[in-house]
């Protein structure tokens, strides 16, 4: 292809848009180099629209604009060039407004002609999803990726538990645009943003500081104050409402290709996404949503997660998410006939096997949930004890015992996280974890067939503490013939918020009281094969991805060092009390 004119893209940088209140945000425009008038792709992003490459998200921007779109990338408000104030809480509900007023803007322009799409993961998909609430009739399509949908069921809380590892380290980060700002002098901003990179360089030591309310790292640095306050007040909708999308699916009229990762910290969020529009999308349009699964992380979406290659046709680049989203905004935004339509809703990768397969819906129809029960003689502390997994329904049996110490909690490896350096996200081996007394690790007898496990995952645990509040964490995980134990996916539940799901206000436990908790370990699906074995892991504690339970029942964040409590746990699986894992099972045959 010869270099000319109309091979080549213009681009235009920091140009202004004003928004409704006056506040001007900046955006850079890459288009075609020819006469015309395209359909506009908008990524509104807070993590700089001038970093390298020449390509954000998902998306190839050359080939984007090769192919016939006006691309355009802006900062969001706050951010970089783009004036104004952010806050993850205080400023939530304002960049519903803000996505409106830039789509608006961005249909008007000279050469455009007036449908636009949203793309971009993340952050930029709860901007999609804030500008949809605003039903603009320019907005055709959007591609939301990686995307929460209850913030407090992944992005701030899980199971009660605070997701103090990613929201330490991502809003320190993001304090890194904010301390400019703070500071006229340039003296008192170099020494502000020195602190900073130094807080964020020792984190792993930072976040471990008591009382967890003054957390040592945002209180140094003057950093999201109204996390702190939220956190404090515990787990109030109304201070979260700006960022969830419980409740308003129906006011959706817009299309949404969503895209998740395995190993994603928002996967059951995308996945709800997905659901919900599919089935109350409030318009024929939205209710052709469409889900793809890759065994991806949140900040890699290449063919390795963690230590596990899943081979190159996992990569989203040989998947081809570019190609896929230009199909998608073809179809609504140029009217193509793509062959989208008979595509099946749900594309899905399927670790262990490692192919994509075609689905028609979720969870699959032909899914047998089958309960795995755990059993024991009373010793299945540690990956050397005796737990067992079987679909053997219990006898009486003794429960098994551990002690959880916060002083001392089992330190998160791998899994769909996104925290400092020193904590990879993905699959990672186990085992090191499972050598200790605070774990109890139950296992199934050698597969002599392969299980694919296809769907969300649950544990229904019986379980008694000697405290008043306290938290169990369940992880599932394949063991490998080499005794290789590789992380598929895990979940948490804090006693207090034990039966928040029914809407019910958190309440304490009565120590030695057997409790059944139901904890959500989100979704997955990978095929356990022959000669692997299924195996269950319980404890206390993943830390820091999850803040530590004090076990006090103290209000939150008021526990100093000596004030920590130690917890006796006992888990039961008797005829009584028949603790299981719930697997997704898909027929084979």
């Amino acid at each position: 292809m010869t270099n000319s004119p109309e091979n080549q893209m213009i681009a235009e940088f920091h140009v202004p848009v004003k928004m409704s209140d006056g506040i001007v945000l900046r955006a850079n425009i890459y288009r075609p180099n020819r006469e015309g008038r395209w359909p506009v792709l908008l990524h509104r992003h807070p993590y700089n629209k001038d970093a390298p490459p020449v390509s954000f998200g998902l998306y190839d921007i050359s080939r984007a604009v090769a192919s016939g779109y006006v691309i355009i990338v802006q900062d969001t408000r706050g951010r970089f060039a783009s004036e104004g104030d952010w806050d993850l809480l205080r400023t939530a509900n304002q960049e519903a407004f803000d996505s409106r007023d830039t789509i608006r803007w961005a249909a008007q322009l000279p050469y455009s002609n007036g449908r636009v799409g949203l793309f971009g993961e993340s952050y930029s998909a709860f901007v999609q999803w804030a500008g949809m609430l605003q039903n603009p009739p320019e907005l055709k399509a959007t591609a939301p990726s990686f995307s929460w949908s209850d913030p407090f069921d992944g992005l701030m809380y899980r199971g009660g538990a605070l997701e103090l590892g990613f929201l330490s380290y991502w809003r320190l980060g993001m304090h890194l645009d904010t301390v400019p700002r703070l500071y006229s002098d340039e003296r008192e901003r170099a020494i502000a943003l020195k602190r900073l990179i130094s807080d964020i360089d020792h984190l792993q030591t930072g976040i471990k500081a008591l009382p967890l309310k003054n957390l040592a790292p945002f209180a140094r640095n003057q950093a999201a104050p109204s996390l702190l306050e939220h956190w404090e007040r515990g787990m109030n909708p109304k201070d979260a409402e700006a960022l969830s999308l419980k409740g308003k699916y129906d006011q959706l009229t817009v299309p949404t290709l969503n895209i998740a990762g395995w190993y994603d910290i928002f996967l059951q969020g995308t996945i709800d996404n997905f659901l919900q529009m599919r089935k109350k999308g409030g318009s024929p349009e939205a209710r052709q949503s469409k889900l793809i699964i890759g065994p991806w992380m949140h900040l890699d979406h290449g063919h390795q997660a963690g230590e596990i290659q899943f081979g190159l046709v996992a990569h989203s680049a040989v998947a081809d998410l570019t190609g896929l989203q230009l199909r998608w905004f073809d179809h609504f935004l140029k009217e193509k006939d793509t062959g989208l339509a008979s595509d099946a809703p749900i594309r899905l990768f399927v670790m262990g096997e490692n192919v994509w397969r075609d689905e028609y819906e979720w969870p699959l129809a032909r899914t047998r949930f089958t309960p795995y029960y755990l059993h024991s003689h009373g010793h299945s502390n540690t990956l050397h004890g005796d737990g067992v997994l079987s679909t053997r329904f219990p006898g009486q049996e003794e429960p098994d015992h551990y002690t959880y110490d916060p002083m001392h909690p089992v330190v998160t490896k791998g899994g769909a996280i996104m925290m400092p350096p020193d904590f990879n996200s993905g699959a990672f081996d186990q085992r090191e974890i499972e050598s200790r007394e605070d774990v109890l690790v139950y296992t199934t007898s050698v597969l002599e067939e392969d299980v694919e496990v296809t769907g969300p995952v649950k544990v229904r645990l019986w379980a008694s503490s000697s405290a008043v509040d306290t938290d169990f964490v369940a992880r599932l995980v394949d063991v490998h013939p080499d005794g290789y134990a590789q992380n598929i996916t895990d979940g948490i539940i804090r006693a207090r918020y034990r039966n928040a799901a029914e809407g019910e206000a958190p309440s304490l436990i009565e120590p030695g009281k057997p409790y059944l908790y139901e904890i959500d370990l989100w979704s997955t699906s990978n095929l356990f094969k022959k000669g692997h074995r299924i195996r269950l892991d319980i404890t206390s504690s993943n830390f820091p991805r999850w803040d530590r339970n004090p076990n006090t029942g103290n209000p939150w964040g008021e526990d100093r060092e000596e004030d920590m409590a130690v917890a006796r746990q006992t888990i039961f699986h008797d005829a009584e009390h028949p603790s299981s894992l719930i697997l997704p099972v898909i027929p084979l045959s």
